[in-house]
């Protein structure tokens, strides 16, 4: 196990004992995960010298979509790339309404140097970026502004319109105009009329708009020395619930999105989707629309063994009993490596208690291992903060595994109640 300091161990283990997803070290927790690294390093390199790459990640509850999401995006940071992740909801970030897609993505936009919500930051290094360019010349920087933007203006002439009044205003720290110019770059809908007008701006970002506005940003961030974008949907399986309209619309928009993408007009965009088998596979997801079946169609019939990560598709698998203890003892040995009671907690949570406890989460979870990684760190994290707080306490005496019912997730609380949810598990 690489070093890792001192804040990022801590950060890691704050998100287990949350039980959510750490945002970053996950290189210290991936497991299963190696078979992929080559192909998506080559993607991102594809991606960083001007081409654009659409994937899909599919695998059930517990098979780690999210977790390898971020890997993705950890492995994009690393590369200079900005990233986004953006969860699509049925009320509030549905597919179909690009336009609040394009705000959430703007919300979430981080890269190595800006934390969570850097689009403003973003902005500023460009616009500094075309100023050193020019030599300080205003007139060259509008010739610059102009020349770079012209891609993005035959689709969304309004961003670049915007763009060059923002720069104005900080030109003459107007900061009133310039915060409410960068807000509604940024998609945000609560913006005065007023400061719109200085823009010359009338109309308000809808669905179509935002697409072009995604091309801009992408161009912003790749004249500011970045590779590009990662832009992540997680639980695009959510549509599925849509009214028949709105689920039509979203299925649309994403073949739309594909079929942009293709002909090659969105250099330097990684758009990365997340969802259920049941999303690609059932009545109510992608083959609801067969143009957009037809794009993302991958035969996953054969041996796990040999499916080629290359596709549109990534088949995730769910955890083993294995690869569940595996992830389990590299989270004990990081926690023993920030803790001045090591050798304490290594006693204590040996290898055979390790492989014990998660026997007996994946027990409390009706044996199902594939939806028990969440509950199973969140458990140790628990045990090894016991050991390290009380010299005395021995786990295997003084604790019982326990899994409160308000801290399980819908599909842990029908694996806790033994209620079969995939068809396949049905014994006939």
């Amino acid at each position: 196990m690489t070093e890792v300091s001192p804040a990022r161990r801590t950060a890691i283990i704050d998100a287990l004992r949350r039980g959510t997803v750490p945002a970053t070290g996950l290189d210290q927790l991936a497991v299963g995960l190696e078979h992929l690294e080559p192909v998506i390093i080559e993607e991102l390199d594809k991606v960083a010298g001007g081409a654009a790459v659409f994937k899909a990640i599919r695998g059930e509850y517990g098979s780690g979509k999210t977790f390898a999401s971020r890997w993705i995006q950890q492995h994009a940071l690393t590369r200079n790339f900005a990233v986004a992740e953006v969860q699509i909801s049925e009320l509030e970030t549905p597919l179909h309404k690009l336009e609040t897609v394009y705000r959430r993505a703007t919300e979430s936009l981080r890269t190595t140097a800006f934390g969570s919500g850097g689009f403003r930051m973003v902005l500023d290094t460009w616009l500094y970026q075309v100023e050193k360019d020019s030599g300080g010349s205003d007139t060259v920087s509008e010739s610059l502004v102009e020349q770079r933007l012209a891609a993005v203006a035959a689709s969304a002439p309004v961003f670049p319109l915007a763009l060059r009044s923002y720069r104005q205003a900080v030109v003459e720290d107007d900061v009133t105009t310039a915060d409410g110019l960068a807000a509604w770059l940024g998609g945000q809908p609560s913006v005065a009329a007023s400061i719109k007008r200085r823009a010359g701006v009338k109309s308000e970002l809808d669905h179509y708009t935002a697409m072009g506005f995604l091309r801009g940003l992408v161009e912003i961030l790749r004249g500011s020395d970045h590779a590009g974008l990662v832009l992540v949907l997680d639980e695009v399986e959510t549509l599925q619930r849509m009214r028949a309209d709105s689920r039509e619309k979203a299925l649309n928009a994403l073949r739309q999105w594909i079929d942009e993408i293709d002909a090659g007009h969105y250099p330097g965009l990684y758009l990365l989707i997340t969802g259920t088998t049941a999303f690609f596979e059932g009545n109510q997801g992608v083959r609801r629309l067969p143009p957009l079946d037809s794009r993302l169609r991958v035969d996953f019939s054969g041996d796990p063994r040999w499916d080629n990560p290359r596709l549109p598709q990534i088949r995730l698998q769910g955890f083993t009993r294995d690869r569940l203890i595996e992830v389990g003892l590299k989270v004990r040995d990081l926690y023993i490596a920030g803790s001045p009671a090591g050798e304490r907690i290594r006693s204590g949570a040996d290898d055979a208690f390790v492989t014990d406890l998660a026997d007996a989460v994946a027990g409390v979870l009706g044996g199902r291992v594939g939806v028990a990684p969440r509950q199973f760190l969140r458990t140790l994290i628990d045990v090894l903060d016991r050991i390290e707080l009380h010299p005395s306490f021995d786990p295997r005496h003084d604790y019982s595994v326990s899994i409160p019912e308000s801290t399980m997730s819908e599909t842990e609380r029908a694996a806790a109640q033994g209620v079969v949810t995939n068809p396949d598990d049905i014994e006939l």
